[in-house]
């Protein structure tokens, strides 16, 4: 039994109305799930503590005819091959953004079926798919024509600097890639992410008449005008808790503000946690209520 509020919940009332015969409350790698009538899920097998069950490639169009991949995820071939036998000839590759759980199949992708590469060219940085080289380089709103169907380029900066959703129109259903994740907050990491944007970038989305997330990680999203609200609201209470610990510490560091902002996340997943609190501390910077020098953070 589901109910309102479980993971599984929203995507199960989903594929139980359209009559698709069975509906799982897991992801399984390397399993293909049928989402809407031309709208399927194989989710990699790189699960871990970034990636929850692993990372989601959605396929857009008819098993029998041409198909657009959206985010093909890391480079593993049995993943690739996995994509390949799924049906349909892939002729577009749509990639949300450039970390490398998302990107990196790309290039293999094209490789073997010479499919058009779409996204934003990858920024500066360690931690971004370096390797990833697109064929065209959507403009904000851009639409991209499928057989049966529409994907509109929507930019979502804040998570990565190049992150862009996927929208399409004729299910009103969003790819949001990491933009909005299944289960848990995205992890916002200067330089290049910016915590100012990505609240921005929610805003943004609602009131567009959007029925269903399809996130990179987890199960489908409903209401997604709700869950932006959730999403934004505990940004803004986790803000003003690090203003109040920037307070009450007087002058601190960021390795000695981090427990206390996140006294109520497990110790193991404090370093990841210090990057989003230092987004947070930039954006409240640049709001005038604190300022750093020398690695120390104080209010005005």
């Amino acid at each position: 039994m589901l109910g309102p509020g479980e993971g599984a919940y929203a995507e199960v009332a989903l594929t139980a109305s359209q009559g698709a015969g069975s509906a799982s409350y897991e992801i399984v790698p390397g399993v293909s799930t049928r989402l809407t009538g031309d709208v399927r899920r194989l989710t990699a097998a790189n699960p871990g503590f970034m990636t929850g069950p692993g990372t989601n490639t959605y396929l857009v169009g008819a098993p029998n005819g041409d198909i657009a991949v959206i985010d093909p995820g890391p480079a593993r071939d049995d993943h690739i091959e996995t994509l390949l036998e799924a049906g349909g000839r892939i002729r577009w590759i749509f990639v949300t953004h450039t970390h490398p759980d998302h990107s990196p199949a790309a290039s293999l992708l094209k490789e073997k079926t010479g499919a058009t590469v779409i996204g934003l060219i990858p920024p500066q940085g360690e931690h971004q798919d370096q390797t990833f080289r697109p064929d065209i380089v959507p403009a904000a709103g851009e639409r991209f024509p499928l057989p049966g169907y529409t994907l509109r380029a929507i930019h979502t900066p804040g998570h990565a600097s190049n992150h862009v959703c996927y929208l399409l129109e004729e299910d009103r259903l969003l790819f949001t890639g990491d933009h909005v994740m299944q289960g848990s907050t995205v992890v916002i990491n200067p330089p290049d992410g910016s915590m100012t944007a990505y609240i921005g970038s929610l805003r943004m989305l609602q009131g567009m008449g959007i029925e269903y997330f399809a996130p990179g990680h987890g199960f489908l999203i409903g209401a997604p005008d709700d869950m932006i609200e959730l999403l934004v609201r505990h940004r803004l209470v986790r803000e003003i808790k690090s203003l109040n610990a920037v307070k009450s510490l007087g002058s601190a560091t960021l390795e000695a503000l981090t427990p206390v902002v996140y006294d109520d996340v497990p110790p193991f997943k404090h370093p990841w946690a210090a990057r989003s609190l230092l987004a947070h501390l930039l954006k409240l910077r640049t709001d005038g209520a604190v300022i750093e020098k020398e690695g120390l953070w104080r209010a005005v």
